[in-house]
């Protein structure tokens, strides 16, 4: 189904931010307890989150229906752009068009197709090494561009793994912010873990070495190493994350286990983008999509998973710790519909 989308939309679909966000953490530096969110209390935070594309998605599509139109070229080609709209991409988009033309009936018929092509979309399946820590150290290095949240996520994480049992290490390899170093050692005072730090403008691949040689000899579960935030159209900023892999290989061949790349909802295709060419240039293994609120179109979780065939491993659909979940593909299209 063609029309020109992008004449419509123009540049909508904004560049990536340039400046890491100064997201203010409470100094109470007592240890974080396990997040007891239900999962009646996160299928509500994601609904809030995705109330934007919940109204495209449904509400347009209900319009659709309006004056018992039937499902012919013209009404799939009306889909298609709401699928759009809701940020899926044009070519998930088209896909999901293609899988469902057969369908006759109503609004109802069409959204039930649409949820059950989507989870078929949605079905990359993420490692959970790191639940069982099959190998120790297990490390995990942790990219983006700058102001995704990418430092927020870490300490998240680090808070949930210990609330969990486990000994975690941060490696502060941002070594050119100290507002992101100091904000990792909040982080790592609130949650119990240990930051690895290093002098302001000092070699990012020494800090990441020194992190995994201490969570070698300390007997450490977890090491999660944060990177500089930087445009992942610059070569020679990915040729430093190649050198700081480098450097975790010396000391445990096959780390990093995972590199996570985390992502801002909020940019929409733009976010796609920098998926591809974080994956192209390192060999990215999961992502984490921050700031699914309700400015975001919840579609380019669906576009992301299909287009590069990546594992969505977490999402944040809030502030709290417990915000950031592990990505349940059922209970995101719930949320959707």
């Amino acid at each position: 189904m063609a029309f020109n989308w992008f004449k419509k939309q123009g540049a909508a679909d904004g560049a990536a931010v340039n400046s890491e966000e100064n997201t203010p953490i409470s100094t109470d530096t007592q240890p974080v307890s396990a997040p007891s969110s239900s999962r009646s209390g996160l299928l509500s935070r994601l609904k809030n989150g995705l109330s934007r594309t919940r109204r495209i998605l449904t509400t347009d599509i209900d319009k659709l229906f309006s004056g018992k139109r039937p499902i012919d070229d013209a009404f799939l080609e009306e889909l298609e752009e709401i699928l759009i709209t809701a940020d899926i991409g044009v070519q998930t988009a088209g896909e999901l068009i293609q899988k469902i033309s057969h369908i006759s009936g109503d609004s109802d018929a069409v959204k039930a197709a649409l949820k059950r092509e989507m989870l078929e979309l949605l079905a990359v399946p993420a490692d959970t090494t790191e639940s069982g820590v099959l190998s120790r150290p297990w490390v995990m290095m942790v990219v983006g561009v700058n102001g995704v949240g990418k430092t927020t996520t870490i300490g998240k994480l680090a808070s949930q793994f210990t609330a969990d049992g486990k000994k975690v290490l941060i490696a502060a390899a941002d070594t050119f912010r100290a507002a992101a170093v100091e904000q990792l050692q909040i982080w790592a005072d609130r949650s119990g873990a240990t930051l690895i730090r290093h002098k302001a403008n000092a070699d990012p691949a020494a800090v990441a070495f020194d992190a995994v040689e201490a969570a070698v000899a300390r007997n450490a579960d977890i090491v999660i190493v944060d990177t500089a935030g930087r445009l992942h159209t610059r070569v020679n900023l990915m040729e430093e994350l190649k050198k700081i892999r480098r450097a975790i290989t010396k000391k445990i061949p096959d780390a990093p286990h995972e590199t996570l790349l985390v992502l801002d909802a909020t940019t929409g295709q733009n976010a796609v983008m920098q998926a591809r060419l974080f994956h192209e240039a390192i060999g990215v293994t999961a992502l984490a999509l921050t700031k699914l609120d309700g400015t975001a179109r919840g579609g380019i979780v669906i576009s992301i998973c299909h287009e590069l065939n990546l594992p969505l491993k977490y999402i944040g659909a809030g502030e709290k710790i417990e915000d950031l979940q592990r990505f349940d593909p059922e209970m995101f299209v719930d949320a959707l519909f």
